[in-house]
């Protein structure tokens, strides 16, 4: 191993290194484990990027809360500014602690980044996170394991690096740094030999890999016989031995079929992003729903069915239910006034969710314009229909009064079918028209409620931040908001709250609360919360970022959905609420989808779709027809047929403010599927096999690309068949021995000369073709060439001096010499071209292999990088 450079170790390292995200890196303080359980780590100032006069970064090594020049502060804000700790031995650092200034301060770190690992030029993010602008010290978790975590990670520098302050053009300050963790080298040896030798397996790996790609084929054999280290899962390694050594096409792709068939790919599927179609849903029913906006859907998943309540047609509150049969597309009108059978009045935004066990509809809050309001209390009514029954029930007229939320509206509300909770999050409170419980005359937000279905009871769990009960201790609280997005996981008993607004404020940060443990925390940690006065709640600070952040942006035009068995929650955005909230047919307004995933903690935006407001209530996209970009729709998923149904909606258009739209239509995602996958792993087999036999019979490469490549080309797709047409061009190319014999590709070959068509055989046909020129070009001589003849060559001057004698010897040595160094240079030249073209085969055909075997599973196949990527000259 002395020949590799040291820069592959290092990075090799860092590779190793390189680990998953622990999702829920923050702790409170006394949130969690003491830090007593583990110790608090030596270290020193290893290096710096600069720092402001008597800031120097050695302050960070003691705690004065109360001393203002007690920090490290950057020379300037322009990145990158950091400070590199470097420990006393190598640990395992599992926290660290940022001490604060007594009061806040605009210095204060807003977003940072936490690096570490053995080598300080290789090394890997171990935190992504950022300070509260407050006095009260945080600590953060550190990611502490390997990629697949069955090793714990040795540090011996961390790196921290500032990204921004709270006073976006105040330079950085870090007021105090505790690193604990257990550097004890009983506890850390083991770690540092597994890690150790997991490089080394990791070195031996890319040096395998290398030597394969390279042709060192014994050198391979020699070191793998050594070192007893395989390269990759041995059904890989008999995909290479058919496709880059032997050339035999098909054998590869029955072996990828198999791959394919056995699931070997499925990984690689689901990480894709999702394919839309939108459709337009035309029902069977001589009646539907009419033009609205501000109304609620929930869907039946069992039964098959979805209901629509309510909402503003633009000149009034509805009170209908519809019920629409997926089965049968059909939509039934169930009450054209609800009110006349003791169910709801009409109104709009309000919230309902359905219970799956009970097969009951919930519906709580509504809003009422000022103008209509009265000096009289308004009372949050809160409603049941039995869809078995078909009956209202009336539960309470006054929630508030029994311990739930006042009247609000753009709430939401999520069930818990299994524990028979309903759970009821923000919203703006209503109250009289000239009365207010402040005296600032600021709106009042609601918190966060659950209902208890069988017993029936409400439990007032968060209050608003700003609520005259949040500034006691033992009161938890939260920053409410409306607009929001919420829904429940079944599986993961977790509320997840996104965005939302509060005033002119949009409010960016991603919230879970746990409903078993109350434990909250913040998704995104890129955005920084401030907490409450009860010490535990969650307030955002951050202003919207949007998608610029690769997030949705919030506002009033997301709607939320979840699949608890994908783990994934979507997120449709629409109608972009500029402050202008009255003007919103702007040059951007967009739709928008995106998918969060539980598992990698990631966004995915599937799809982003302009409109033209020349189009009407839809958008064209590739010849597809999708709903218009709008706001106060509704979404739903049913997530056993896995679709999304809209209906409604206001399209936003300031000429004709009353306007609202009753189309309904489907979403349906897709990933790719292992037939798809399969036939493109076909296509680049077969690409390659014909680009091969191009070069040897135009003849059977254009049958071949007729017959088999066409095959595998998904004709309805103008990008494939426009690749495939470019394919033909190869049968029509001139290389450098068919210009020098003066022929086209396509010429009849020379009678006696053998096709070479078996793809197995390519590379021992190419060498035969190689030779047979080589003997045509350099090995065979001319009959007026042949030495016998030579003696009976004679000079026409028959007295001839011995000057003249001995010069015409001297020529014939001479030319005879001349003779043989070309007859070498030729075999030497043919040889070389012979080996360059080997060469070539085998570099397109390995290059082939390495874009297989990326969809494969990572724990089975050869290193995704290459020994060369470390050797820099």
């Amino acid at each position: 191993m002395e020949n590799i450079p040291s820069s592959a170790n290092d990075v090799i390292g860092g590779n190793i290194l390189s680990t998953l995200e622990s999702k829920d890196s923050k702790v409170t303080l006394g949130s969690v484990t003491p830090l007593a359980e583990v110790e608090k780590l030596s270290y020193e100032i290893h290096r710096y990027s600069s720092f402001s006069t008597n800031y120097f970064p050695e302050n960070i090594l003691v705690d004065c809360p109360s001393d203002q020049s007690s920090r490290w502060s950057a020379h300037t804000n322009n990145p990158p500014q950091y400070l590199t700790l470097k420990l006393k031995r190598p640990a395992i650092v599992k926290k660290i602690k940022f001490g604060k200034f007594e009061k806040s301060h605009v210095c204060n770190i807003k977003k940072f980044r936490i690096f570490g690992g053995l080598d300080e030029e290789r090394l890997v993010l171990l935190l992504e996170g950022g300070l509260k602008n407050d006095n009260v010290p945080e600590v953060f978790n550190l990611r502490c394991k390997t990629e697949d975590g069955s090793e714990q990670l040795p540090i011996l520098f961390v790196k921290i690096v500032p990204l921004l302050s709270w006073g976006p053009t105040f330079n950085f300050s870090i007021w105090y740094i505790e690193l604990h963790g257990q550097d004890d080298p009983m506890y850390t040896s083991a770690s540092l030999k597994n890690y150790n030798m997991l490089r080394e397996i990791e070195i031996v790996k890319l040096c395998l890999k290398h030597f394969r790609q390279q042709g060192y084929d014994a050198a391979f054999r020699a070191l793998q016989e050594q070192t007893q280290v395989q390269l990759e899962h041995t059904l890989i390694s008999e995909l290479h031995k058919c496709l880059v050594m032997s050339g035999d096409f098909e054998k590869a792709e029955q072996f990828i079929t198999e791959c394919v068939n056995e699931g070997l790919m499925d990984a690689y599927l689901n990480r894709q992003d999702y394919i839309h179609t939108w459709r337009m849903q035309h029902t069977e029913s001589s009646t539907q729903p009419g033009n609205r906006g501000g109304h609620q859907l929930v869907v039946d998943t069992k039964k098959r069915l979805v209901y629509l309540y309510g909402g503003w047609d633009g000149y009034r509150d509805l009170s209908d239910l519809w019920v629409f049969d997926i089965t049968n597309n059909s939509w039934t009108l169930l009450f054209e006034q609800t009110e006349l059978f003791n169910g709801p009045t009409p109104r709009s935004c309000h919230k309902m969710v359905f219970d799956s066990v009970s097969e009951n509809i919930f519906m709580l809050g509504r809003y009422l314009d000022n103008s209509i309001r009265t000096t009289d209390y308004i009372k949050s009514d809160f409603f049941l229909y039995d869809t078995r029954a078909r009956t209202w029930l009336q539960i309470c007229d006054d929630t508030s009064h029994v311990g739930g939320p006042h009247l609000v509206y753009d709430h939401q509300m999520c069930i818990d079918s299994d524990k028979r909770t309903i759970y009821v999050f923000g919203g703006k409170i209503l109250t009289p028209r000239s009365v207010s419980n402040t005296t600032t005359n600021e709106p009042e937000y609601s918190g966060l409620f659950s209902y208890h279905i069988a017993t029936n009871t409400w439990t007032q769990i968060l209050v608003d931040c700003h609520h005259p009960s949040a500034a006691q201790a033992d009161v938890l609280s939260i920053k409410s908001r409306i607009t929001h997005c919420m829904v429940f996981h079944m599986k993961n008993r977790k509320l997840y709250i996104y965005g939302g607004q509060r005033g002119k404020e949009d409010i960016d940060d991603f919230i879970t609360y746990d409903v078993d443990t109350q434990a909250i925390s913040v998704l995104n940690k890129d955005n920084n919360t401030c907490g409450g006065a009860g010490g535990s709640s969650v307030c955002s600070h951050s202003s919207g970022g949007g998608d610029a952040k690769n997030e949705p942006s919030p506002g009033y035009t997301l709607r939320a959905t979840i699949d608890c068995d994908r783990d994934e929650i979507y997120i449709f955005s629409s109608l972009s609420k500029l402050k202008d909230r009255r003007d919103i047919q702007h040059i951007d307004a967009s739709n928008s989808f995106w998918v969060y995933s539980l598992k990698s903690y990631t966004w995915s935006r599937i799809y982003n779709c302009r409109h033209n407001a020349e189009t009407g209530n839809t958008t064209v996209k590739n010849d597809k027809l999708e709903p218009c970009p709008r706001y106060a729709h509704q979404l739903v998923y049913d997530d056993v047929a896995k679709l999304h149904y809209l209906f409604g909606g206001n399209p936003g258009k300031s000429a004709r403010p009353q306007m609202r739209l009753d189309d309904f239509w489907t979403l349906e995602l897709e990933k790719p599927k292992r037939n798809e996958i399969l036939m493109h792993c076909r296509y680049l087999v077969r690409k390659l096999h014909y680009e091969e036999m191009a070069r040897t019979d135009q003849l059977k490469a254009m049958q071949y690309l007729r017959n088999h490549v066409a095959e595998v080309i998904d004709h309805s797709n103008a990008e494939q068949v426009n690749n495939f047409h470019k394919l033909a061009s190869l049968l029509f190319r001139t290389d450098d021995s068919s210009a020098a014999a003066g022929r086209s590709p396509l010429a009849t070959p020379p009678l006696g000369k053998a096709l070479k068509m078996d793809s197995s055989i390519q590379v021992e046909n190419l060498a035969t073709d190689m030779t047979t020129e080589s003997a045509e070009s350099g090995d065979k001589q001319p009959p007026d060439e042949d030495c016998s003849n030579k003696s009976d060559v004679t000079n026409p001057t028959d007295d001839l001096s011995m000057e003249s004698c001995d010069s015409t010897a001297t020529s014939s040595s001479m030319s005879a010499v001349s003779d043989l160094a070309v007859r070498h240079g030729r075999r030497s030249s043919s040889k070389r071209s012979h080996d360059g073209k080997l060469q070539e085969l085998r570099r397109r055909r390995a290059f082939l292999f390495n874009k297989l075997v990326q969809l494969m599973p990572a724990n089975m196949v050869q290193p995704e990088r290459n020994l060369s990527d470390f050797v820099v000259m």
